[in-house]
């Protein structure tokens, strides 16, 4: 009797089982939705926003060339007292290529800098993608390993940062930019970000 019983309840056991990973993994979708809320992805959180910039000093792309001068890498101290926005970016990354025209108008407002971070590609891939869309970065700095990506909490090519003058992280872009979000999300957060720059020289000079 008890053998019949084991039997009947065995499958249905494994049947759980079975079931059970289909059910864990609906849950974490739902959650990373959620945490999207309408797609946005520009609403995933980054633990680094409000931290100062990683430390991260990294060598320039040999080769590039403004000028007849070599572009600088990264430098950290370069962050401080200029608002910058950092991005990071390879030649094999698709949506790289269409947010590169965007990169080049936003490089010609004067109250910001742009530095590049060009993730795990080759230098020749890089410096050819440069010279088809124009460089529109005032340094480069080469990720060769990934390591810089992963102290600046990057989850994939293209992400775009805002640094305050004070060389903390304000803001994070997750994915492209776009002729939907450079105005609503990414211009926006520059403004804020320059503007509390003023306040603060203002401040400052009060004392």
């Amino acid at each position: 009797m008890t053998g019949q019983v084991t039997s009947k309840a065995s499958p249905q056991r494994r049947s759980w089982l079975m079931v059970l990973p289909v059910i864990v993994f609906l849950a974490l979708a739902a959650l990373f939705w959620l945490r999207l809320g309408d797609g946005d992805p520009s609403r995933i959180p980054s633990a680094l926003i409000g931290h100062p910039a990683p430390q991260t000093s990294l060598p320039p792309l040999q080769g590039l060339l403004s000028d007849g001068a070599q572009v600088p890498g990264l430098d950290p101290a370069k962050f401080e007292g200029k608002v910058s926005v950092v991005n990071v970016w390879a030649s094999w990354c698709v949506p790289c290529h269409d947010e590169a025209p965007l990169l080049t108008e936003l490089a010609k407002d004067n109250r910001l800098q742009l530095i590049g971070i060009n993730y795990k590609d080759a230098p020749d891939n890089a410096r050819r993608f440069l010279s088809r869309y124009g460089n529109p970065f005032a340094s480069v700095g080469v990720d060769g390993n990934g390591r810089a990506a992963i102290e600046w909490g990057v989850y994939g090519v293209p992400e775009t940062f805002i640094v305050g003058r004070n060389g903390e992280i304000t803001y994070k872009l997750v994915g492209p930019i776009t002729p939907d979000n450079i105005d609503s999300a990414l211009m926006a957060e520059i403004d804020k970000a320059v503007n509390a720059a003023s306040i603060s020289r203002k401040l400052w000079s009060a004392d």
